[in-house]
């Protein structure tokens, strides 16, 4: 029997101004580390605020399959108590999906160093293309043996765990994934020698994620410091408190608070954080130099609430590193293909090691609706055309959160924009359709 594809999503186009306000769900990134801290300690831990979505749900499900315990409430989902194991030793001779997250994928092998027989990793079909060989190199000199189905380096694979974690120096190019550093700190405090961890490329993408990984550590009583590009994590226990709240994405923000800029209005995200070790942190900052007006207001019987304001002007940002936030690359080209001058978004050439090559993704769906971009070896050029240039078409998602998200951007300003697989945003927005429609009301 033929499956039946669902068809293309029509992405809303604004008519007006927009006046919303969007709440958005917690954040994936600190989600999916909180869960991993919290089955590293020796007591449950109630997450709360936590996202719900595809990522997250692989993320609980790898952890259950070593034996961690993770249950919702039941009248508030976003809220997980989490139970590690009462031997501290996680269940070996098991198996872990991995779906396309890469925190599951890159995450989880290093929690099988402490596993008590062989934890078999698979995943998508999509997933196989991911880079994973440097995280799985570090669990091999950690004592690690990996097994691989297919080619080395990428899922699927089994790690078999020493017989004992004990740790010591390790040294590893992270160059093409943050993630592969954050992977081998989370799970360093529990190796008998502590972790003295290098990296050895010349390019570092995405240091707040590693920062970000290193304040998580912090907060569940690790002690780890960062010199350079080389990180020391000592032996210790890890252990987040009781109750942990889980900041609102801010990278998820970035779609609903860019929709401003291309349709013109206010667009309000609650709960924003004075401070926070998020990359979506930055945005804010970079819609103001695009020019948009950004204020935040702080009731006292409300939110700390965040709002961003345009007439639908645009402004091109010249040459921008980027490489601080990549993550919100996606939102910011929807933006840039309406902008008044051309822009070079670099230092994210790690992109093409995301859930899709976002960066010739982006060039190719841009070019599909009139637009004018092209692949730079470390980032995306985007120049602004005429508007009537600019044209519906079938937008493709490549099974990438982002490219939907962006696509669904575009259809604000371009009519007859449809999505393919607008589903693909379940993996960390549960219900996207929803809260796009209700924005534009």
């Amino acid at each position: 029997m033929t499956e039946t594809k669902p068809s293309p999503w029509r992405a809303p186009f604004a008519a007006e101004p927009l006046n919303a306000t969007v709440t958005v769900p917690g954040s994936k990134s600190l989600s999916n580390r909180y869960l991993i801290l919290a089955a590293m300690g020796t007591r449950p831990v109630t997450l709360v605020g936590l996202l719900r979505s595809r990522d997250t749900e692989l993320m609980m499900g790898a952890l259950e399959a070593l034996g961690v315990s993770c249950t919702p409430d039941p009248d508030d989902g976003t809220t997980v108590v989490v139970t590690p194991p009462k031997s501290g030793v996680f269940t070996g001779r098991s198996s872990v999906f991995c779906g396309l997250a890469g925190t599951v994928m890159r995450f989880v092998p290093a929690l099988a160093l402490y596993a008590d027989g062989p934890v078999r990793f698979d995943g998508d079909e999509q997933a196989y293309h991911r880079p994973m060989g440097p995280i799985l190199d570090g669990l091999e000199q950690l004592g690690a043996r990996i097994d691989y189905e297919g080619e080395k380096g990428r899922l699927p694979f089994t790690l078999t765990p020493p017989r004992k974690a004990l740790g010591g120096s390790v040294a590893i190019d992270s160059s093409s994934s943050s993630q592969f550093i954050s992977g081998l700190l989370l799970a360093a405090p529990k190796l008998e020698q502590g972790l003295t961890l290098t990296h050895t490329g010349e390019h570092l993408p995405s240091l707040p994620h590693i920062r970000m990984t290193m304040a998580d550590l912090g907060a569940a009583g690790v002690d780890v410091r960062m010199d350079a590009h080389t990180w020391t994590v000592r032996h210790g226990s890890v252990q987040l408190p009781e109750r942990v709240v889980v900041e609102p994405d801010l990278s998820n923000a970035a779609p609903f608070l860019g929709a401003a800029l291309i349709a013109g209005g206010t667009v309000r995200v609650p709960n924003w954080p004075r401070s926070t070790t998020q990359p979506g942190g930055l945005l804010p900052e970079y819609l103001e130099r695009m020019g948009a007006t950004v204020t935040v207001t702080e009731p006292a019987d409300g939110p700390r609430t965040l709002a961003v304001t345009s007439d639908g002007t645009i402004h091109g940002l010249g040459d921008f590193d980027l490489s601080a936030a990549g993550e919100i690359a996606p939102s910011l080209a929807a933006l840039l293909v309406f902008a008044d001058a051309p822009t070079s978004l670099v230092g994210i050439g790690h992109l093409r090691g995301h859930e899709t090559n976002r960066l010739e993704a982006l060039v190719t769906e841009i070019r599909r609706v009139g637009g004018d971009a092209e692949e730079l070896p470390d980032g995306i050029a985007i120049r602004p055309v005429a508007p009537d240039a600019l044209h519906g078409a079938v937008m493709e998602t490549y099974a990438d959160h982002r490219m939907a998200t962006f696509a669904a951007m575009l259809g604000l300003r371009i009519d007859g924009i449809d999505v393919v697989d607008v589903e693909t945003t379940r993996k960390t927005i549960p219900d996207f359709v929803g809260l796009w429609t209700s924005m534009l009301g």
